[in-house]
């Protein structure tokens, strides 16, 4: 006996005629989401005014003195450049220093600064040049979704068991096998 599989449109209901019809969507941000990013199946037509809807978002971090975490703020592209009132927005980011060079030099500043404990539940899984640790992957492998919505709601990338390097820098090769991912 023989099965068929039916796959369908979680926007609309529609059903998917061939696979190729369908786009995965995934879900990184949105006010119902509480468990992290998800994802849903849509039919490509029905994601034709996606782009003509889609907003210019700008975002930005503030760098407070007297905080440890930066803020990160989203806001429409052109209420950002309506705050620039010495020069045109554009004119004023064409003169601005790479970000790379400010966080060195804040980084300067600071001294002897404390480093982060990756090893922690609190920054484990943050992107950084360090050698990933075998506390922060074990963290990673156990703690996976609470990870990856913390990383969501600072605006940073989550971890995907469907990304080799993500796989490989936290020893997650049994959840990509157990959600059907192989890398060749």
């Amino acid at each position: 006996m023989g099965q068929k599989i039916i796959r369908f449109s979680d926007l609309t209901g529609r059903h998917a005629e061939d696979d190729r019809d369908l786009v995965r969507v995934v879900v990184l941000q949105h006010p119902d989401l509480t468990d992290g990013p998800v994802e849903i199946d849509a039919l490509a037509g029905e994601l034709g005014e996606v782009r003509e809807l889609a907003l210019d978002l700008v975002t930005i971090e503030l760098h407070h003195p007297d905080r440890a975490e930066p803020q990160t703020v989203v806001m429409e592209a052109e209420t950002f450049d309506r705050l620039a009132s010495a020069a045109p927005m554009a004119e004023v980011l064409r003169g601005a220093r790479p970000a790379a060079r400010a966080a060195e030099s804040a980084t300067a500043a600071a001294g002897n600064r404390e480093r982060v404990n990756y090893g922690s539940l609190e920054h484990a899984g943050r992107p950084h040049k360090g050698r990933t640790t075998e506390a922060e992957k074990q963290l990673v492998q156990q703690n996976l979704d609470k990870i990856n919505e913390r990383l969501a709601a600072e605006g940073v990338r989550t971890i995907d068991p469907e990304n080799v390097e993500h796989v490989t820098r936290y020893g997650l090769d049994t959840l990509a096998r157990e959600t059907g991912v192989m890398f060749g």
